[in-house]
């Protein structure tokens, strides 16, 4: 199917207003510019009983969580999950930016029930009509140290991103919330600790490594869909990292050259658990321990792989 793609005469308009935007607060939130002046739409969308909210702090495994979604909600049809990309079957709630560009509000007000879309809205900027209508909201969480590693080599090749600036400095801002969509620490937190007040599947990017199937089963349950175990297999086959990464209707591909510079980075670069390793200096590592402790000092939420 063709109607996703922009014409020539949008891509062109498009380039001519690409640029690193900067960082707005939003109710103490750092959001890039254009969210923040279309904040009123955002804060104020109306839900619907039966939509699907993904929610993940950004480079934390959102597209995995939203290829797995669909393809549960598909019956595990693959062909049907190729017929768009990513960011087209599965709208960015928040996502505002100038024309020619459609923002993730208008496709969703379009759109037929039931609704699935991803946001990395902290908790506490969720439209709340989500929560009065009790809405199911999957929230998949990683590790801070390879969620830090993999952010930093996204805002470098994403070209309407805050620059990034040197490792050193941007390792600085992470630990700060100085990022957009804020602190990390924060986000993975209070998801958690709403779990017991909302419909709320929290999910841990380390164990869908560790077992895909066994988290894929999960969601399935969650969204109350009834799958055959060799479909379970065919989405977890279909979801691996290596077929996701080959599929250009789940690898942003079709992203084009001015926005996401592939020059810096691909858009799914490794997937690995503890890759930060090969990053952070002896130095850093003690001095985000220590930084990491006293952040989630007192909170029942434990990662795999962060000391």
């Amino acid at each position: 199917m063709a109607s996703w793609k922009p014409s020539g005469e949008a891509l062109q308009q498009l380039k001519g207003i690409v640029r690193r935007f900067p960082l707005v607060p939003v109710h103490g939130i750092p959001l890039m510019e254009p969210i923040s002046q279309q904040w009123a739409r955002v804060e104020h969308f109306e839900a619907r009983p039966d939509d699907v909210v993904i929610a993940t702090y950004p480079k934390a495994g959102t597209t995995w969580i939203q290829e797995i979604v669909d393809l549960i909600l598909a019956n595990g049809d693959t062909e049907k999950s190729r017929r768009a990309p990513t960011q087209v079957r599965i709208p960015f709630l928040e996502y505002c930016v100038p024309p020619p560009l459609t923002s993730g509000i208008d496709k969703l007000e379009n759109a037929p029930s039931p609704r699935v879309m991803k946001t990395h809205l902290p908790f506490q900027l969720l439209p709340k009509s989500f929560l009065e209508k009790n809405c199911k909201i999957i929230y998949v969480a990683r590790n801070a140290k390879d969620n830090l590693v993999s952010y930093y080599f996204f805002d470098q090749m994403h070209l309407m991103q805050p620059d990034p600036g040197p490792w050193a400095e941007y390792m600085t801002k992470f630990m700060e919330g100085k990022v957009p969509w804020g602190s990390w620490y924060d986000h993975v937190q209070r998801y958690w600790e709403e779990r017991a007040n909302h419909r709320i599947l929290y999910l841990f990017y380390e164990d869908m490594k560790e077992d895909l199937a066994r988290e894929i089963r999960r969601v399935k349950d969650f969204l109350e869909v009834d799958l055959p175990e060799d479909v379970v297999q065919t989405i977890a086959h279909h979801t691996s990292f290596q077929v996701m990464k080959d599929n250009p209707m789940a690898n942003y591909d079709s992203v084009p050259s001015f926005i996401f510079d592939r020059t810096k980075s691909s858009f799914m670069r490794k997937g690995e658990v503890g890759n930060w390793k090969n990053h952070f200096t002896v130095a850093q590592k003690e001095d985000f321990d220590a930084d990491y402790q006293c952040k989630m000092n007192g909170t029942t939420l434990h990662f795999r792989d962060v000391l």
